[in-house]
């Protein structure tokens, strides 16, 4: 495994910790940090949430999430031995929605051609 690897799963760790241990933001009740993509360079990283519910759950947990960037990045940068903490951005991953859609359309499918038979 890679440098950049190693970090950003140890961010997305530490990410997922706080969020969990050390916000109360009810918005963030069922945010998952699902990928990290810390740049080469350690001073951006690109951060992949999945949340449970609606698509105004989405928008509640992403402001939620980017209201507390700085003070996720502050408790983050006490938790890492790196000289720079990497400015955070969120973003929603859509993959798991994707997969769930993808999933219960060949059900369907299947379905209907077992009914043909």
């Amino acid at each position: 495994m890679s440098r950049i690897e190693r970090v950003n799963q140890q961010v997305k760790r530490e990410i997922s910790r706080i969020i969990q241990l050390e916000l109360s933001d009810p918005r963030l009740e069922f945010v998952s940090i699902t990928g990290v993509e810390v740049s080469k360079d350690l001073r951006n990283a690109r951060v992949y949430f999945s949340v449970l519910g609606d698509e105004s759950r989405v928008e509640a947990a992403a402001t939620g999430l980017n209201g507390a960037g700085g003070t996720i990045r502050g408790l983050l940068s006490k938790k890492l031995n790196m000289r720079n903490t990497p400015e955070l951005r969120f973003y929603h991953d859509k993959s798991i929605e994707y997969s769930s859609f993808v999933e219960e359309t060949l059900k369907e499918i299947n379905d209907e051609h077992n009914s043909d038979q």
